[in-house]
Parts: structure tokens; C-alpha cells; sequence
């Protein structure tokens, strides 16, 4: 404390990867942890492994490294839980996927197959009323781009959460 005051830990984004036994309930045992503590979850989604029977759950959440440190010793003591893994964006690759649904009109079709040549996405569908732009990346560039679209009229996003992968270390990489 300074001054009487409490200092507040600083709450940055943290992204956890949790191997798990792959079978019913695992996931509703885990949420409802979470819910039970006060943990909010920002993303969460959850695939199969090249493991047979071993899933892989990557969950992002707010926090500071108290909170975080919490977590994870409640979800080590989850009978369904293999292994905890830190996939910080320093050490990891960072992915998420969405698809965006924007109004276009013939006036407004090429602007927006343009913008999204320059940014590297897939106009993946056209109507005479929409079009569905489907991209992949960084959470900030899937953030920039939906703020590129707002001026044209988002009809609809679906985004599948964040998606992670701890980076090889070895010895000609550190």
C-alpha cells in the first residue's frame, strides 16, 4: 500500500492452453470452475489433438499473474487435466479466424474486394445485397479490419475465439 492506498495488479490479456482427457463433461466441469470463482473467459475454444482421446482447450482471459496463477492450480486439480501450457504471444503463434458479412451495393463492391486484397483476406462470398469476407490473423488485425467495415455496414461477424500454439524452442532459436 502507498498512502493508504491499495495498488491495483496490472489486468493484461492472458491466453492458457489446457490438454485434457477427451470425453463428456470435461468442458462443462471446467466452465463451471471458472463461473464458480468469478473467472470471466474472453474466448474459448476447444479440438481434437493429434493424440487420440487428449483434447486441447485454449481459453483468453483478463487478468493479472495473481488471478492467472490461481486458475491454474484449480484447473490442475481437475481429475480430466493433463497439462497446463502459458501460451504468451512472445513464445507462441497467436491466430483467430472470422467472417464478416457486409452490406456492398454495385458502388461499394470494389472498394471493398480492395480493401480486402490489401489486407490479405478472401472475399469468400457475393450476393447483390452483401458480401462475406472471411479473415485470419492477429486479434488487432481482425479488430482493425471489422473498424475498416463499420462505414460500409456490417450485417453480421462470426469469430471463432483465439487460437494458439506454443513456438519450437530449440537451439538455433531462442
Amino acid at each position: 500500500m502507498i498512502e493508504g492506498k491499495k495498488i491495483k495488479a496490472k489486468k493484461r490479456k492472458h491466453i492458457i492452453g489446457i490438454l485434457v482427457e477427451d470425453h463428456p463433461g470435461v468442458l462443462a466441469k471446467l466452465s463451471g470452475m471458472f463461473s464458480s470463482r468469478g473467472f470471466n473467459i474472453d474466448t474459448i475454444i476447444v479440438g481434437k489433438t493429434a493424440i487420440p482421446g487428449i483434447s486441447h482447450i485454449i481459453i483468453s482471459l483478463m487478468g493479472d499473474d495473481k488471478t492467472i496463477e490461481q486458475i491454474e492450480k484449480q484447473v490442475n486439480k481437475l481429475i480430466d487435466t493433463i497439462k497446463i501450457i502459458d501460451l504468451s504471444p512472445k513464445h507462441s503463434v497467436v491466430r483467430e479466424h472470422c467472417l464478416v458479412k457486409v452490406a456492398s451495393n454495385p458502388k461499394t463492391r470494389a472498394d471493398l474486394i480492395n480493401i480486402s486484397k490489401l489486407h490479405k483476406t478472401s472475399v469468400i462470398d457475393i450476393s447483390n445485397s452483401s458480401m462475406i469476407i472471411e479473415v485470419v490473423g492477429k486479434p488487432e488485425k481482425i479488430n482493425n479490419f471489422l473498424e475498416l467495415m463499420r462505414k460500409y455496414g456490417i450485417k453480421e461477424i462470426s469469430r471463432t475465439g483465439i487460437n494458439a500454439m506454443q513456438r519450437t524452442r530449440d537451439n538455433n532459436h531462442k
